[in-house]
């Protein structure tokens, strides 16, 4: 069994783990602080970012990109109408770039800054720098959800799946950055309706249960995260 080192509010360690989920393959799951920086960490990582796969002979593979290229080179290339990467080089482009939308651009602009506040500030000593939330990055990254969620909603609304017409890792990403985001009670689904029906498909599906099991110690999810009728 493969080794993912995570964090439940990463959203590129939850589309790792939805990309294994999909081709049915499980993980051992170690869960990792970010801001601790432990030695054995960083050994496999100087980096210190998550996620970060022990493949085969517990060769450490980094990054949620970098992973996913891997698992569709050593797992996707045998799964024929199941392989979350395009077969031509145009669709696996856009794949990429709806990837790089949600893992980096969103995570930028919105996740980093409310997971940062809300979840891992509490449990951060003040010499790594926890404390009370910064409201204005709070702000912030709230007024930056609308045009994000938008965003989806217009793919959802133009296509059968975001990039195109078959589930692809660009789903997964786009999954993996809003659960976070649901799971904290910051987005508004009534407003979204595409965007809503598309994730309401994508949290019904089987690899997704165990990221509707996690919790956050101290911070209970939105009522309706679990609920797949929502």
């Amino acid at each position: 069994m493969l080794t993912l080192f995570h964090h439940p509010m990463n959203a590129a360690s939850r589309f790792v783990r939805l990309a294994f989920g999909e081709y049915g393959e499980e993980l051992e799951l170690i869960e990792e602080k970010p801001w601790a920086r432990r030695k054995e960490f960083l050994a496999l990582n100087p980096a210190g970012t998550l996620p970060v796969l022990l493949a085969e002979g517990d060769v450490p593979i980094v990054g949620a990109n970098v992973i996913a290229e891997y698992v569709d080179e050593t797992r996707g290339v045998l799964k024929r109408d199941k392989r979350l990467f395009a077969e031509d080089s145009i669709g696996r482009a856009e794949i990429r770039r709806l990837c790089d939308w949600y893992l980096v651009k969103t995570e930028s602009e919105v996740t980093r800054h409310l997971v940062r506040e809300r979840v891992f500030k509490p449990h951060m000593p003040s010499s790594q720098g926890g404390g009370s939330p910064d409201s204005a990055a709070i702000r912030a990254a709230r007024a930056n959800i609308k045009q994000h969620l938008k965003y989806t909603n217009w793919l959802a609304g133009t296509r059968d799946w975001l990039a195109g017409t078959r589930m692809s890792y660009a789903d997964l990403a786009a999954a993996g950055t809003l659960s976070i985001l649901d799971y904290l009670g910051e987005i508004d689904w009534a407003e979204n309706g595409a965007a809503r029906d598309w994730y309401s498909r994508i949290k019904s599906r089987p690899a997704f249960r165990p990221l509707l099991n996690d919790r956050v110690r101290g911070l209970s999810p939105a009522a309706h995260y679990a609920n797949l009728d929502f």
